[in-house]
């Protein structure tokens, strides 16, 4: 007979092992599941484009975003992270994926964009902004509480978290309770404005809306099934 939960993150780690491998990017196995995902760079993803999210154009057009430390969760190909750092950011990019982080880096060639190979809960260090594209929606509904936790952590008071996520028409809109009973994520969960306005109580919204639909030909990335939000702390 084996006892192995003494600690929260032995709770954590338990209700990880519920979910198959893939089906989210911290379970045990999720990093081989997306390196395959990634090892295909001629699949036709939509965010494997070569420009950030449109969102994140806007906040530093707008002046809503002001160059500091920046930090990309779930980075990816790096292609928001490349674009904070051409725009005077310094930034620190983090991705379960190894072959993600390799192509991100090939992509970053001559910029100074620290890549790191790993799991994004670990990251030490203070931030001026947290960036996540489409990793939040990918996390099973316990590690929130680990999310949380890097946020109160790392984000700098006055600072600021931005999300893109998918909404409850593209990611599944099944209770959380069944997302256990089911052992999946169903290829993401999807969240309401009230739902985001909850997890992330704790923080200021400076805004929230759908993700602006950009043509192939714009010089950023925009798909209006996703959420675009953006919170500071106070």
């Amino acid at each position: 007979m084996q006892r192995n939960i003494r600690t929260t993150d032995d709770v954590l780690t338990l209700l990880d092992g519920l979910f198959a491998p893939g089906a989210d990017r911290w379970t045990a196995g999720a990093g081989d599941w997306w390196d395959a995902f990634y090892a295909d760079r001629s699949r036709e993803v939509p965010f494997f484009v070569s420009k950030p999210d449109e969102n994140l154009a806007g906040y530093l057009d707008r002046g809503l975003l002001t160059p500091g430390r920046a930090l990309d969760v779930g980075c990816g190909p790096g292609r928001n992270a490349i674009f904070l750092a051409r725009n005077g950011f310094q930034v620190d990019a983090v991705d379960i994926s190894a072959t993600a982080i390799a192509w991100a880096t090939e992509r970053a060639e001559g910029l100074d964009v620290r890549f790191r190979h790993g799991d994004a809960f670990t990251t030490k260090g203070s931030y001026d902004l947290v960036y996540d594209s489409g990793c939040f929606h990918h996390l099973p509904p316990h590690r929130r509480i680990s999310y949380l936790a890097l946020l109160d952590r790392v984000l700098e008071p006055g600072g600021h978290f931005a999300l893109t996520c998918f909404t409850d028409e593209e990611g599944t809109a099944a209770p959380d309770a069944d997302l256990y009973r089911q052992g999946s994520l169903a290829g993401g969960v999807g969240y309401r404005p009230a739902d985001l306005r909850w997890v992330f109580q704790d923080l200021t919204e400076v805004e929230l809306r759908r993700m602006t639909e950009e043509p192939a030909a714009s010089p950023s990335f925009g798909k209006s099934f996703l959420w675009t939000a953006l919170f500071r702390k106070d």
